[in-house]
């Protein structure tokens, strides 16, 4: 993505918000504690989505032995690359029968990064991951729309309150009409591009990355039952993840 000024001041506007923002209990590094759930009739874990304490949202059976988060960003390639070759094996295979359950928390780098990932949380645990997934898939056509703006509009929005410079690049990128042909109205959207709550929580959960892991390099970054599991560069990440998924189920 191009360098702007604006860039630059949306990401000092996210620091603050950090630092103004109450320290919640996901700065701790033990596996996530959910209360137990009954299982789907269907016995498809997939089917049972929740948000947790840290602000993710998490697939599958919160008592699952094994618990991955993923820490993702929506604007990063490489996390794409990771929903194309992972998401659906994961789930498929470890996911679906109760064995592992899968947390997303969105990693936000930058203003347009915030705005994308309020879009896929606007409405909750139910739609979340089909959204976020929707969202990878169409990465480059909305990410290419922010690229293509004119350097003046992307440093006019810098005049704006905060809350409404995320609105401002929602309608750039053309995300409240993506939102609305997948059942999410305008006006909802633009109530969540708009609230100040959802973007503090997105804030925090972004400065608890890395307060609760010192070792945090960049997304996606995997923590597997509350230890963080480093990817090495030059191996695709699946591969890597499911040989440590296998590990910690004793396969």
């Amino acid at each position: 993505m191009k360098p702007t000024k604006f860039l630059a001041g949306a990401l000092a506007v996210v620091a603050i918000a950090g630092c103004n923002s109450k320290q919640g209990d996901a700065a701790t590094n033990a596996p996530v504690n959910m209360p137990p759930v009954a299982a789907p009739k269907s016995g498809d874990w997939t089917e049972v989505v929740s948000e947790t304490p840290a602000g993710g949202f998490m697939m599958g059976n919160p008592k699952a032995k094994v618990q991955l988060i993923e820490f993702g960003s929506m604007t990063c390639p490489h996390c794409r690359e990771f929903d194309e070759t992972g998401v659906t094996p994961l789930l498929n295979e470890y996911v679906k029968a109760g064995d592992v359950s899968y947390e997303f928390r969105n990693y936000v780098r930058d203003a347009f990064d915030l705005a994308a990932s309020l879009v896929a949380r606007c409405n909750g645990a139910k739609t979340f991951f089909p959204m976020e997934r929707a969202l990878y898939k169409d990465q480059p056509n909305w990410v290419g729309k922010i690229q293509a703006a004119p350097q003046s509009q992307l440093e006019g929005l810098q005049s704006l309150p905060p809350t409404q410079q995320f609105l401002e690049i929602a309608k750039i990128a053309g995300l409240q009409q993506w939102a609305a042909m997948r059942g999410v109205p305008e006006a909802k959207t633009t109530q969540c591009l708009t609230n100040e709550k959802s973007v503090d929580q997105l804030v925090q959960m972004t400065s608890d990355a890395t307060t609760q892991f010192p070792e945090f390099q960049g997304t996606p970054t995997f923590i597997i039952n509350g230890k963080l599991f480093p990817i090495q560069v030059g191996s695709p990440a699946w591969d890597q993840v499911k040989a440590e998924l296998n590990k910690a189920l004793g396969r």
